[in-house]
C-alpha cells in the first residue's frame, strides 16, 4: 500500500505532440492548478514528456515520463517472466507507471486520454492500469471520454473495468447513455463538454494567401484514411473538394495541421495537397505550433473542414461553421449534442464512396452558414462554462478522498 497519497496525477496521455492531447492538458492545467481552490501537486504522466515541455505552457505540472517496456528489453524479459511465475500482471503497469506507484502513488489519478476506449489496441493497458491504481489504494478518474456503445455491449470486462473509476465524465451524450445503460451508477457519471471548448486562443500574423472573413481550414489526417472503405477515396475526396473551393469560389484555403508524431504526422497528406495547389496563390500551409496557436488560426476561419477531433473542437468553441470527416462515436456524439443531429455535420469516413460527397457535405454547409454561425454564437458561451466543470469535478472528488 502506498504511504504519500497526496496530490493528482494525470495519466494515459500521449504528449503533446498531438495538440488535441495538448489541448486537454493545457485546459486541465488551468483548471485545477490556477484560482480559487487550485491543487498545488498535480504530476503529468507522459509517454513523450519532451514533446510537454515544449508545447505546455508553464510549471502548472511536474512533467514525467511513462515508461515503455520496448525501451527497456532486458526489464521486458525479467518482468515476462517474474509475471509467468507470480501471476501477477499488474506489475507491467507498475513499471509503465512507476511515478505514481507504490510509494510515489497519488490521491487521485485522473485518465485523460479521452479516446483511447475507442482503440482496441491500448484496452488491455487502460484496464491493467486503471486495476493496479486502485489496488494500491488511488481513487481513479475517466476524464472526457468517448466510447463506442457496442464496446461495453459486447465486453463484460470493459464494463467492469468502468465500474472501478471513482467518476466518469463522458464528453458527448452517446457515451454517457451507454455508460449509463451499463449500469454505471448515476452518482458516479458526469457528462461535460470536452475540456478542450475552454481552450484559449492565441493569435499570430496570417500568411499572405490568407483573406480574413474569407478561409476555409482544412484538417486531414493519416489515421482517418485507415478507416476508408475504399482505398484512396479520402484524399481523392480532399483533393476534389479544394479544387471545387478554387474553381467555383473566391474562397482561400488554409491547410492546418494537428497531430505532428512521425508516425501519424498531418503535414504528409497536408503537403501533399498543398504542393499540387500551391501555384494557385489561394492556398497556405500552416506550420507546427501550441494548441492555442493552432486554435487562433482555425478561429479565423470562415469555414473548416477536418478531420482530427481537436481541430473541429476548436472551430466549434470558435463559432466557426465545421463539416467533420469522422471515425467513431467521438464525432457524432459531439455534433448531436451541439445541434441535435449528426446529419450533415458529421460525414464518416467509412461512408465514403465518391469524392463529390466531400463537395455536397461542404456546400450544405455554405447554404446554412449564418444558421450554423448563429447556433454555435448562443450557445457556446455556455457550453465553454460547462467544459469548466472538468476542473471542477476534479477538485470536488480530490475532496471528497
Amino acid at each position: 500500500m502506498s504511504t504519500r497519497k497526496n496530490g493528482v496525477a494525470f495519466y494515459m496521455h500521449a504528449g503533446s505532440g498531438n495538440h488535441g492531447c495538448e489541448a486537454i492538458v493545457d485546459s486541465l492545467l488551468r483548471m485545477t492548478a490556477q484560482g480559487e481552490g487550485a491543487l498545488s501537486e498535480i504530476r503529468l504522466i507522459s509517454c513523450r514528456p519532451q514533446e510537454d515541455l515544449t508545447y505546455v505552457p508553464g510549471t502548472l505540472a511536474e512533467v514525467l515520463p511513462e515508461r515503455r517496456m520496448e525501451d527497456h528489453p532486458v526489464w521486458h524479459v525479467l518482468y515476462y517472466a517474474y509475471r509467468r511465475l507470480t501471476g501477477d500482471e499488474d506489475s507491467f503497469a507498475r513499471f509503465r507507471l512507476r511515478e505514481i506507484a507504490g510509494n510515489r502513488a497519488p490521491r487521485l489519478a485522473v485518465s485523460i486520454g479521452g479516446d483511447n476506449y475507442c482503440y482496441p489496441i491500448l484496452l488491455k493497458e487502460l484496464m491493467l492500469a486503471n486495476r493496479m491504481l486502485n489496488r494500491q489504494g488511488t481513487a481513479t478518474m475517466l476524464l472526457g471520454c468517448s466510447i463506442e456503445p457496442s464496446l461495453l455491449e459486447e465486453h463484460p470486462e470493459v464494463r467492469e473495468d468502468m465500474m472501478r473509476y471513482r467518476r466518469i465524465i463522458a464528453r458527448e451524450s452517446i457515451t454517457y447513455e451507454a455508460l449509463r445503460a451499463a449500469g454505471i451508477p448515476p452518482e458516479r457519471l458526469v457528462l461535460c463538454p470536452d475540456p478542450a471548448f475552454a481552450l484559449p486562443v492565441q493569435e499570430r500574423p496570417l500568411p499572405q494567401e490568407w483573406e480574413e472573413g474569407n478561409t476555409v481550414g482544412i484538417n486531414v489526417s493519416p489515421m482517418v484514411t485507415g478507416y476508408e472503405e475504399q482505398e484512396g477515396v479520402t484524399m481523392r475526396s480532399y483533393e476534389a473538394l479544394m479544387e471545387h473551393i478554387l474553381s467555383d469560389t473566391s474562397l482561400r484555403i488554409a491547410l492546418i495541421p494537428h497531430v505532428v508524431w512521425s508516425s501519424n504526422d498531418d503535414r504528409g497528406p497536408l503537403r501533399q495537397l498543398y504542393e499540387k495547389y500551391r501555384e494557385t496563390g489561394r492556398v497556405c500551409l500552416i506550420g507546427d505550433a501550441p494548441a492555442e496557436v493552432l486554435k487562433g488560426y482555425i478561429s479565423r476561419c470562415r469555414f473548416f473542414v477536418g478531420a482530427r477531433t481537436h481541430a473541429t473542437i476548436a472551430a466549434y468553441s470558435s463559432g466557426v461553421p465545421t463539416l467533420v470527416v469522422g471515425y467513431s462515436v467521438k464525432a457524432r456524439g459531439i455534433a448531436r449534442d451541439l445541434f441535435g443531429t449528426e446529419e450533415n455535420y458529421v460525414l464518416p469516413v467509412q461512408s465514403l464512396r465518391e469524392p463529390g460527397q466531400l463537395i455536397e457535405g461542404f456546400e450544405w454547409l455554405r447554404a446554412h452558414e449564418q444558421e450554423i454561425r448563429d447556433r454555435l454564437t448562443a450557445c457556446m458561451p455556455s457550453y465553454r462554462e460547462k467544459a469548466l466543470l472538468n476542473g471542477e469535478e476534479i477538485r470536488k472528488l480530490y475532496r471528497e478522498l
